[in-house]
């Protein structure tokens, strides 16, 4: 079993930042790509930031310079760094990984999501 947990989120106002954090745990061999998605009211999921093992990164045009992913290997752990907020940041926030639990089987999962608002 396999579980991704999330932490961080919560309330803060416009221009400020805010930390997630996605600590992924469980049977896991190794862990391919990892990334953030929002879903925000009324709207469909969209990636927000994508990185690779190797540690390439790609996000939304609507975070570039205000966001950062970054992922601790040795911890089985991704992050996003969001300065800047916006009210229009405000959504539930979802970790997903890539993540293969024996040489034949691999999967993808998601985490719980963990709510970020932004107020005007």
């Amino acid at each position: 079993q396999v579980q991704l947990v999330e932490s961080g989120g919560g309330l803060v106002q416009a221009g400020g930042s805010l930390k997630l954090s996605c600590a992924a745990s469980g049977r896991i061999l190794s862990i391919n790509a990892m990334g953030w998605y929002r879903q925000a009211p009324g709207k469909e999921r969209e990636l927000v930031a994508h990185i690779t093992s190797g540690g390439s990164t790609n996000y939304a045009d609507s975070v570039k310079g205000r966001f950062t992913i970054s992922r601790d290997n040795a911890k089985n752990t991704v992050y996003l760094q969001m300065n800047s907020l916006k009210p229009e940041d405000t959504a539930v926030y979802y970790c997903n990984a890539d993540i293969r639990i024996s040489t034949f089987f691999k999967n993808d999962y998601w985490g719980q999501g963990t709510q970020v608002t932004v107020s005007s």
